[in-house]
């Protein structure tokens, strides 16, 4: 990005320039600044450029045919937003600057991440030192006792409580100040959530111990130990310590969801080598490369920007965009994409696009969208949160009276030990992070293995499907047909006829002429120029070679023409039965033999529809070739059901069918044509090297354009489906048992009552151990 200067603006207004002075307008800013001796100044081909400071000499020097041709104004790039950030949880709330969400009450994280430290992290990080540093002594002079440190004697009681007043004020007036911040906006907001607990188990512990030591006559003489009445200030901080550890690991947890993300970006180089008109090359700031720029790309380089091979023949590890190992051959014409890597040759490339509409790009806001996504799953969480906070603070209320009307001496101080306790375990910040974390690491996941989730509740539908419907041309197979047999008859030789056949569908746009006239030349036959050429729809092509009348096309075609095609039709059936599409070529009037044309199966899919049925799909192909070529297919690959003659609208009506008999269904396919079916399905899976409208109907984009990548995608989402029910059932079951035990349960059984600060150790626990959780998804094996 060209470095902002702060008087940016359009050479109309500058510096006032005394009149008579020799005036120039800076290249970078646009600035009108006066001539002199002294003026900054930049040689660039035959001109002289003049500057209004270092920092717009700098960023000339930096790419100085870019500012220097104009095309720096030419772009007229739009300002880059700054940085926006989004609630985890709520991905609805969006700010320009970090804080809290005003609905839960978590941390703003950036919607794409960046390499920047977190200011949270960083704060968080010094309050939670800050606040330790107090705990230490507060515990000491409480506890000191138990481990044979009497400080409370050494000092007396009463001055005791006065320093800890005096340690524990700052902390929880300055260090928990975003806590009881947070606590006032839930409030605020009739939004309860955990930091609505926290405020008020905290603020109840140090009001509590305020008046005992400011106003200890306040109390009944029962509550007090001479003139004294016992403090939960070691709490308070202690609480307020445990909190800031929770929180601290997990805003560095949370980070680490958006290292796959962040290692997209890092695929992108941060420079590209220009190739200027006169056939200059030097290093140029990647954000001011455009569209049509010459480029340079070295063996070993990454490819700057998409682009389109216009000299040289290199191979190309797309391996980290598609999850694919083996290089791929690039040449002339081809085209390549952004983040790969140039492994042998050298590449002139011309830019197609550049900056946000790269696929790196698109790739990096597709799985930032599916972070910020919600899955149906959360509902529940949601649902039990929206009562949970209320039906806590009753329980708490509950225990205090409880402990108040029937609990042993001192009543007072068990029921405020037992209010706060139940206020901070029963924190549902662990129910809130259960889904969004694991979707949001599942995503990342997804993304290095080339599958794009475009949204949570894709994802969520995938790990439930138990029938997936898939295209032939494209997704089983290679997309490129190849010409497979000749088979002449009567007196002509097989390259007459090819020769033929290639001459009249040299004049056609149809994939199956592509073969016809690729496998004419690789056999160096000569194709003459077809004549008075006509095509029929749905039937095939005519035309005048050599001035004899050439035919070729299928039995419909043929008889139309009134030609016989007994002959030929045993051989064109079982040409078909091999899954071959068999077409009839007849001259002048007669059938002269027949060509056959097949798309070969992808190496990979046999093996793919294995793994497929292994993890309990039913596979249906549907497409618009014929019954016999499509069961040939099927015979071959073990497919479950197939449907052939199948138009676009029959597809999305094949959809429809299944989900009435009860199927859950997932759709793949990598044309326009199967964009209605991949969006009427439960999922739609798009081949990433399809059509730009099949990848938009569909919420699951495989990069790689292979069943294999199905596979991944579905394992992916059981991966992530069972996670998130693992964090929701520690979450559920923690809270389910932590309430009870707090307020006190155990202890006319036991005699234990569990302590505040215990209880906001195990509350941060919690948290830390669903993130943990959620984690193990970055090695999950797909």
């Amino acid at each position: 990005m060209t470095k902002n200067h702060p008087h940016h603006h359009d050479g109309s207004v500058g510096h006032n320039v005394p009149e008579g002075a020799k005036s120039a307008q800076d290249p970078v800013c646009g600035m009108t600044v006066a001539v002199t001796e002294e003026t900054r100044h930049e040689d660039f081909g035959s001109e002289r450029f003049h500057f209004c400071s270092e920092g717009c000499q700098a960023t000339f020097q930096s790419d100085p045919w870019y500012y220097a041709s104009g095309r720096s104004r030419e772009a007229a790039v739009a300002a880059t937003p700054g940085t926006q950030y989004t609630c985890p949880m709520h991905p609805e709330v969006i700010r320009d600057e970090p804080g809290a969400c005003p609905i839960c009450g978590m941390a703003l994280e950036p919607l794409l991440p960046t390499d920047e430290p977190s200011e949270e992290l960083v704060d968080f990080t010094r309050r939670m030192w800050i606040s330790a540093v107090a705990a230490v002594p507060l515990v000491i002079l409480t506890m000191g006792e138990l481990v044979g440190l009497p400080v409370r004697d050494w000092l007396g009681h009463q001055l005791a409580i006065y320093i800890e007043f005096v340690l524990a004020t700052p902390i929880v007036l300055w260090a928990a100040a975003p806590f009881f911040r947070r606590g006032w906006e839930s409030i605020r907001n009739v939004s309860p959530n955990m930091w609505t607990l926290i405020a008020l188990g905290v603020g109840a512990a140090y009001l509590y111990s305020l008046f005992a030591t400011f106003l200890p006559g306040v109390f009944p003489a029962e509550y007090r130990m001479g003139e004294s009445v016992g403090t939960y200030y070691e709490a308070a901080v202690v609480i307020i310590t445990l909190i800031f550890v929770g929180q601290v690991l997990e805003l560095r947890a949370r980070e680490k969801t958006g290292d796959a993300i962040k290692a997209l970006l890092d695929l992108a180089p941060k420079t590209a080598r220009r190739i200027l008109p006169n056939g200059d090359e030097y290093e140029a700031p990647l954000e001011n490369i455009r569209e049509d720029d010459l480029l340079r790309v070295r063996p070993g380089d990454s490819v700057p920007v998409d682009a389109e091979v216009v000299e040289g023949h290199s191979s190309i590890d797309e391996s980290m965009i598609t999850g694919e190992p083996l290089p791929v051959e690039k040449r002339e014409g081809d085209r390549v994409t952004g983040g790969t890597i140039n492994k042998n040759g050298t590449l002139a490339i011309r830019a197609t696009q550049v900056g946000a509409d790269t696929m790196l790009a698109q790739i990096v806001e597709m799985v930032a969208g599916a972070r910020r996504s919600r899955a149906p799953i959360q509902g529940m969480a949601d649902r039990v949160s929206s009562i949970f906070v209320p039906t806590v603070v009753a329980i708490a209320l509950t225990s205090f009276a409880v402990w108040l009307w029937i609990g042993p001496d001192p009543a007072l101080a068990f029921a405020i030990a037992s209010a706060v306790s139940v206020l901070i375990i029963a924190c549902p910040c662990a129910l809130g992070l259960a889904t969004p974390i694991s979707i949001t690491t599942a995503a990342g996941r997804g993304a290095q293995a080339g599958v794009l989730i475009k949204d949570a509740e894709a994802l969520e539908r995938m790990a439930r499907v138990d029938t997936l419907i898939v295209d032939k041309t494209g997704t089983l197979t290679e997309g490129r047909p190849k010409l497979t047999d000749v088979v002449a008859m009567a007196d002509i030789i097989d390259e007459t006829l090819l020769g033929l056949a290639a001459a009249l569908e040299r004049g056609s746009e149809h994939p199956l002429a592509e073969a016809i006239v690729e496998g004419a030349r690789t056999r160096d036959i000569v194709i003459e120029k077809a004549s008075d050429f006509e095509s029929v729809t749905g039937k095939g092509v005519q035309g005048l070679v050599g001035g004899r009348q050439v035919a070729l096309g299928n039995p419909a075609m043929m008889t139309e023409l009134g030609i016989d095609t007994q002959e030929a039709d045993k051989a064109a059936d079982e040409l078909r039965a091999q899954g071959k599409t068999a077409m009839y070529v007849a001259l002048d009037g007669a059938l002269a033999g027949l060509v056959a044309v097949a798309d070969p199966i992808k190496e990979t899919t046999a093996s793919a529809i294995r793994e497929l049925h292994a993890v309990g799909l039913r596979v249906i192909m549907a497409t618009g070739d014929n019954q016999r070529t499509a069961e040939a297919v099927a015979g071959q690959l073990g497919i479950d059901e197939v449907r052939a003659g199948v138009l676009p609208e029959d597809k999305k009506a094949l959809v429809e069918e299944l989900r009435a008999k009860g199927a859950s269904i997932a759709m793949a396919g990598d044309g326009v044509n199967d964009a209605p079916a991949l969006a009427a399905a439960d999922v739609g899976i798009a081949m990433g090297t399809g059509a730009d409208v099949a990848v938009e109907s569909a919420g699951i984009t495989l990069l790689s354009g292979d069943l294999v990548g199905i596979v991944r995608a579905r394992k992916l989402a059981k991966a992530t489906l069972r996670n998130i029910k693992q964090n929701l059932f520690f979450a559920f079951i923690y809270n389910g048992a932590g309430v009870p035990i707090a307020a006190g349960i155990l202890y006319p059984f036991t005699g234990i009552l569990l302590s505040p600060m215990i209880a906001a150790a195990a509350m941060s626990l919690s948290s830390v151990s669903v993130i943990t959780n959620a984690l193990r998804l970055r090695r999950q094996k797909l």
